[in-house]
């Protein structure tokens, strides 16, 4: 399973990249704004600098919405950086940018994936990632680790190469069932990875041995 990080805070990219288990980095206007990241020329500088920190892919978003749009968008951003992916929206003219980006050798990551049947269309249209929401599915009582597993089923049934980018990670726990799952990648904040580490009893075992080694010297 990859880990990527959902940020534009360099700091935290930097921490993440540092801990030795970050497979790259997605973001998108709302974390550049977050992080007082304003005007295209700064935000595009702002993904080469992401680039130049992690070894992984790094995820640029489109804001345009109509086809030809998205598409100078996303050869723009591609242009930027070997390891950059064109996140593309989940929408008609999405679909229709993903397939011609697929056929440019351009790879792309479909974003705001809200089902199974969106999964599906993203995978046939030749998306890199596919980016199922599953904290925002939370929040309207629905189960968005079951959909993870539905597109799951649907991609092994017909061998879809898309992978699966389990997005909106909240917490420890949604990284762990998408493990389970069989999610291909997770992305989330730098608190969902590094809340892995934690265990009450790892604690206790590290101090009590500290403190033993003390008795002996």
């Amino acid at each position: 399973m990859k880990f990527f990080i959902d940020t534009a805070n360099l700091d935290q990219i930097r921490e993440a990249q540092d801990l030795g288990v970050l497979d790259g980095v997605t973001t998108n206007p709302s974390l550049m704004a977050k992080e007082g990241i304003t005007g295209r020329n700064n935000i595009l500088k702002h993904y080469v600098d992401i680039c130049e920190i992690v070894d992984g892919d790094v995820s640029a978003e489109v804001i345009a919405t109509d086809f030809d749009g998205i598409v100078k968008e996303g050869e723009q951003l591609a242009d930027l950086h070997e390891q950059i992916v064109v996140k593309v929206p989940m929408i008609k003219e999405g679909v229709k940018a993903i397939k011609y980006f697929t056929d440019k050798g351009i790879r792309t990551n479909c974003t705001l994936v809200f089902s199974a049947g969106q999964a599906l269309l993203a995978a046939k249209a030749g998306a890199t990632y596919v980016s199922p929401f599953i904290g925002r599915l939370d929040d309207i009582s629905t189960d968005g680790l079951n959909l993870i597993a539905e597109i799951r089923l649907i991609y092994d049934n017909y061998g879809f190469e898309t992978e699966i980018l389990a997005a909106s990670v909240r917490h420890t726990m949604h990284v762990l069932e998408c493990a389970k799952i069989g999610a291909d990648v997770m992305t989330g904040p730098l608190s969902s990875i590094e809340g892995l580490l934690k265990h009450p009893l790892t604690d206790i075992g590290l101090e009590k041995f500290l403190a033993d080694y003390k008795k002996g010297n």
